[in-house]
């Protein structure tokens, strides 16, 4: 347990939790007003809304239940697959049933650690010139929030496209940012219609997808122009190659297209949010950023030596999965019901919606000592193991991120080197507060000083 105790800045909710339209409210706003301080010890948490029953479920057994053991019956909600399609498609994201098999079964090779060698020099080469160019201004406030951000999008491009992104990667930030400030919030009829009606709001997210996924098709043309090589050099070539081991076919060209909205999409926003919490947190501690600095300070961090000095940073990983609990950039699994179940203790009806949420999982008080501190040594050799169905930041069971590791390469590497070259001073005094609509992003972008190590 770390000496000096310290308590990241959080919304605390006091009264009963929102019932009615006070539901949707959480959802386009915050979803943290749907939990109030209970929420933290309870097994289970029960909202209504329009009639229908939203259940919490935070017991082990219960969570089992829906995400492993009887997961066939809990689909994505409507409203998620509202929201998420017109930016993924139909990739690993959203798919269902024997689509979605299909899928992960042809994808998974392509992320096994055999392709973190492969992947790793795009990151590195990344963060060397983003490193140089903070190195560069004149003036050391920076946004850290949009500069994680730009990185991230630069990173996950090169990843999967071997390409600069100096033509692509500001078209594609863009469209991003418009589609989560403008698209990606839920309203009434968005909730309430069948997916196969047409809210006003599809309309401009129809509208929307076709600029993104022409985008993308655009950026594979031009990837698939570059004569191929022996060896795979990015993970589009991965998926390429990729074959289900059942049947022998690979990815059509659509759903290759698919899979790299999906790729770009998760491993942008989430990781970006993943790596300005740990910076945040690191920021707000300098004697923990300190002990990442002496662990990183005779690293070679460079594209030929990131893959072999990733190994050799666990504080620094212990630091990000501790950010990870405290604010899961994926901060809670949605799924409807498709027959009734028993969960635990819990009834869930037919056409339940049923909430696992990591944020309340990673705070709750029967499963965490201290659970609101920062303290990266609950994830160092030696501490006690992490409690069962506690710890969810990329999912559990079938449905996994099949890019938890890459992105936890990702951010590891990323916070690695920018803690080598700066030390990093927090310049305003009022604390960023997390706000959960899509991701866990911070209210507003605090500014950094960055100061030469």
């Amino acid at each position: 347990m770390l000496e000096r105790r310290f308590l990241p800045p959080r919304p605390v909710i006091t009264g009963a939790p929102p019932q009615g339209l006070a539901v949707l409210r959480a959802f386009r706003t915050n979803v943290l007003k749907l939990w109030p301080d209970d929420a933290y010890e309870r097994d289970a948490q029960e909202h209504r809304f329009l009639g229908r029953r939203v259940l919490l479920l935070n017991a082990p057994d219960a969570i089992h239940r829906v995400l492993v053991e009887n997961e066939e019956n809990y689909r994505r909600s409507p409203l998620r697959v509202r929201l998420l399609r017109p930016v993924v498609g139909n990739g690993l994201l959203l798919s269902e049933g024997q689509a979605w098999r299909h899928q992960r079964r042809t994808a998974a090779p392509a992320f096994t650690p055999r392709g973190l060698p492969i992947l790793m020099p795009h990151i590195a080469a990344a963060l060397q010139e983003g490193v140089a160019s903070l190195a560069a201004l004149k003036e050391p406030l920076v946004d850290i929030f949009e500069t994680v951000q730009r990185w991230a999008a630069d990173i996950s491009g090169r990843s999967m496209f071997s390409l600069e992104m100096a033509t692509y990667g500001a078209e594609m930030r863009r469209l991003a940012r418009y589609y989560v400030r403008r698209l990606a919030r839920p309203y009434l009829l968005d909730a309430v219609l069948p997916l196969d009606l047409k809210s006003p709001h599809d309309y401009a997210r129809a509208r929307f997808s076709k600029r993104w996924m022409g985008l993308l098709e655009r950026m594979i043309a031009r990837r698939l122009a570059v004569p191929d090589t022996d060896a795979p050099r990015d993970l589009l070539d991965l998926l390429r190659e990729a074959r289900d081991a059942e049947t022998g076919n690979g990815f059509s060209r659509e759903q290759l297209r698919d899979q790299v909205a999906t790729m770009l999409v998760a491993g942008h926003e989430t990781t970006s949010v993943a790596m300005f919490w740990s910076l945040y947190l690191l920021a707000s501690v300098p004697f923990v950023q300190e002990s990442v600095a002496d662990e990183v300070r005779h690293l070679d961090l460079s594209p030929a030596r990131a893959a072999d000095s990733l190994s050799r940073l666990p504080y620094t990983r212990a630091v990000i999965s501790e950010a990870l609990r405290l604010y899961p950039p994926a901060f809670m699994i949605v799924r409807e019901a498709i027959g009734a179940d028993r969960c635990g203790t819990s009834e869930v009806p037919k056409g339940a919606t049923v909430l696992i949420a990591p944020w309340v999982l990673g705070r709750h008080r029967r499963y965490w000592y201290d659970p609101h501190a920062f303290d990266p040594e609950r994830f160092t050799a030696g501490a006690p193991a992490v409690p069962r169905f506690a710890y969810l930041p990329f999912g559990v069971g079938p449905r996994v991120c099949i890019g938890a590791q890459f992105a936890m390469a990702m951010a590891v590497i990323v916070v690695a080197g920018l803690v080598q070259r700066f030390r990093l001073h927090l310049v305003d005094s009022t604390p960023a507060m997390p706000v959960c609509v899509i991701t866990t992003r911070p209210d507003r972008p605090p500014r950094f000083r960055l100061l030469p190590r």
